[in-house]
């Protein structure tokens, strides 16, 4: 069975398109910096949050349906919710086809990772993409 670092390379590796569910606007949260991040390391960042109008200079659409119905493929949903809001955005990333879902730091759902699993997504809980991304970076230069 591979290991979640393991499973998070393979997620990176295959992600071109991120929405991010629950990006702030406010600079100092770091759900507004790791989209920051992310985008600035080439990724295609799209900030999800209905109280949003921009995040890290980036359009924010109020929900996965909104991409969905734009037509923009995203790879990767990664969340910046509680643990106990997470079940309707698997839902809804499993609804837009997406490829893996992301829990950063200290979100936990295994019942919504399992449904998620079971629609053939990719899953990682409780870490940091950001943190992983730079792993990965390293371990490659």
């Amino acid at each position: 069975m591979e290991d979640d670092f393991a499973i998070a390379i393979r997620i990176l590796d295959a992600t071109r398109s991120i929405a991010v569910v629950g990006a702030s606007d406010n600079p100092a949260r770091d759900s507004h910096r790791i989209a920051a991040y992310l985008k600035g390391a080439g990724f295609e960042v799209h900030p999800v949050n209905p109280y949003a109008d921009r995040v890290a200079g980036l359009r924010c659409v109020a929900s996965l349906g909104v991409l969905a119905g734009e037509g923009i493929a995203i790879d990767t949903v990664v969340c910046f919710r509680r643990s106990e809001e997470i079940a309707p955005i698997a839902d809804a990333a499993i609804d837009i086809e997406a490829h893996h879902l992301w829990m950063q730091f200290g979100v936990v759902n295994e019942a919504a990772a399992a449904r998620a699993r079971t629609a053939g997504m990719l899953v990682v809980m409780d870490r940091c993409i950001m943190v992983d991304h730079r792993r990965l970076l390293a371990t490659r230069h």
